[in-house]
């Protein structure tokens, strides 16, 4: 018999913070943030992730540990071998992309909240992966969110076509609609209560938040 490989993943870091968009923005979380392709990262192995994390829930009090950054899904067995570590009744939540949805047969047990962000407009292929997540999260009992994190360029429709296919998709599925950069760092206009209106005659559970900003802030 060989010897169980070691698994490790490049993270950008273990930073704690302000959730700053989605169902649980403004909790105070421990981030697990996988690394993009431009930015500084460090190799850890599963064992050190858990060991770093429950050190940094013992210090102080948090609400739960994010899990986020670029492609997290795809480090999935890297992520359970991790999770399972961390002390029992923490609150572990997955923001991802919902492009890996076969993920989710591996890390649901050790999840709390399976949360897919969205840029509207939205395309195709790229939702019908995010229905299978939501889906799946669905099936296997975990709680999930939608974030549609709003762009300028985003219009009525792309929201609403957005609500409408996660709530076929799940209508236990909590939404939280963000405007885009413009209309939040101004005043709302009577489109966004007309938007609502159509929103909330699709899917019950629609909330329109502003994001956080500012440093303290990590997504």
């Amino acid at each position: 018999m060989g010897a169980t490989p070691v698994l490790a993943a490049a993270l950008a870091g273990i930073p704690s913070g302000i959730q700053r968009q989605g169902a649980w923005a403004g909790r105070r979380q421990v981030f697990i943030r996988f690394a993009g392709a431009a930015e500084t990262a460090q190799m850890y192995t599963a064992d050190a992730l858990a060991r770093e994390i429950t050190r940094a829930l013992g210090r102080t009090v948090y609400h739960s540990v994010c899990v986020t950054g670029r492609d997290a899904f795809g480090n999935a067995d890297f992520l359970a071998a991790a999770l399972k570590q961390l002390p029992e009744g923490t609150q572990i939540m997955a923001d991802t992309d919902g492009q890996r949805p076969e993920a989710l047969a591996v890390l649901h047990p050790y999840l709390t909240l399976v949360q897919v962000t969205i840029d509207p407009p939205a395309v195709a292929p790229a939702m019908e992966h995010v229905v299978a997540t939501l889906r799946s999260a669905a099936s296997l009992g975990r709680a999930h969110a939608v974030t549609i994190a709003g762009t300028d360029e985003a219009s009525d429709a792309d929201y609403l076509q957005v609500v409408e296919q996660v709530h076929a998709a799940s209508e236990a599925t909590s939404i939280v609609i963000h405007p885009g950069p413009t209309a939040e760092r101004g005043v709302l206009d009577k489109r966004w209560s007309t938007l609502m209106e159509h929103a909330s005659a699709r899917h019950r559970d629609v909330r329109l938040l502003a994001r956080l900003s500012g440093p303290a802030t990590m997504r």
